[in-house]
């Protein structure tokens, strides 16, 4: 049975993903599938810097405000999302397009990686969200650490319920969750893909993420997240553990002055950048689009991909190939 095609797009945040994938869509007929864990939520829009509709350019997009911040969003249901979003878009006639910075999302989606195995466990999670409370997220990260190192060294003690899943699923099956992971990265994709990873100077890239909190911060950051809160969202939330709302809820909460919350901020996210840099270095057949030695030409930048994507017969003569979406 032939693959169908599918392209991802992703990079390290604020590298520019949105604008490139907008191009690429439009060039190759594409629709896009979000692979982001905040845009998916609605009230989020300037903390999670959402495309706008304008921005949008009538590209269809899925996984964008379909979710309400109480609502609790993970690997397993971006997946199952993803597929019926594909199906959807295979269905138009047209090419997915899978664009964001969540690595774990874009891997499980891509190998189509098996979550069956290990259910969650309410009294084994329950036990550990007390645990957390107790003596902190730090504490727990050091539990993970000493039953499964790797996945220690990839999931961030913050991430609290990734880090309780981990440890959920060794207790469960007796084996380490990086070690199930590494076997279903083994497996060789259902698709017909090309994986492209955008890139910047390190530098550049920072200068990048400072700017866009500045922005953000311009643009109404504090409001949305008094708003949320005063709505009865709260930081024990999946949706605001993100990034630009715990540290403004901590700020709103008296625990930290403005000063501090923006410093911490901006360092958390450079040091989130880092950490998808090091996920995607790891990934196989990934293709890197770095656009300083494109001299950040956008026209160029697209060139790369389209000469790829011709390449590796996802594309025909710039368009794509009709018999891929045939099963």
């Amino acid at each position: 049975m032939k693959k169908r095609p599918l392209i991802i797009l992703t990079g390290p945040t604020a590298v520019g993903k949105t604008k490139a994938s907008i191009g690429l869509a439009k060039a190759v007929g594409g629709e896009i599938i979000s692979a982001d864990s905040m845009q998916v939520y609605r009230k989020m829009d300037i903390g999670s810097a959402k495309i706008t509709r304008e921005e949008m350019d009538g590209v269809p997009h899925y996984l964008v405000d379909v979710l309400d911040p109480s609502e609790e969003f993970n690997v397993a249901f971006f997946q199952k999302m993803a597929k019926e979003a594909m199906e959807q878009i295979y269905a138009n006639g047209h090419i997915p397009i899978v664009v964001g910075g969540t690595g774990f999302y874009i891997q499980a989606l891509l190998y189509d990686i098996d979550f069956t195995e290990g259910k969650e466990d309410d009294s084994v999670r329950s036990e550990l969200e007390v645990f957390a409370a107790k003596h902190g997220a730090e504490k727990l990260h050091e539990m993970l650490r000493e039953i499964d190192p790797k996945s220690a060294e990839t999931i961030h003690a913050n991430n609290v319920k990734r880090v309780i899943r981990a440890i959920e699923y060794y207790r469960q099956t007796g084996r380490p969750i990086s070690e199930h992971n590494e076997v279903e990265r083994q497996k060789e994709s259902p698709y017909h893909f090309a994986y492209f990873v955008l890139m910047d100077d390190r530098q550049n890239l920072y200068d990048r993420i400072e700017k866009r909190i500045d922005l953000m911060l311009a643009d109404g950051l504090l409001d949305e997240v008094k708003r949320l809160q005063e709505e009865g969202y709260t930081k024990d939330m999946v949706s605001m553990q993100g990034l630009g709302y715990k540290e403004i809820l901590d700020y709103l909460n008296g625990d930290l002055t403005l000063e501090e919350a923006v410093y911490i901020l901006k360092r958390d996210t450079r040091h989130f950048a880092k950490r998808q840099i090091t996920w995607f270095r790891r990934e196989r057949n990934v293709v890197w689009i770095h656009k300083n030695e494109l001299n950040y030409d956008e026209d160029k930048i697209l060139e790369k991909m389209l000469h790829v994507l011709k390449e590796k017969e996802i594309i025909e003569n710039g368009f794509i190939d009709k018999d891929d979406f045939t099963l």
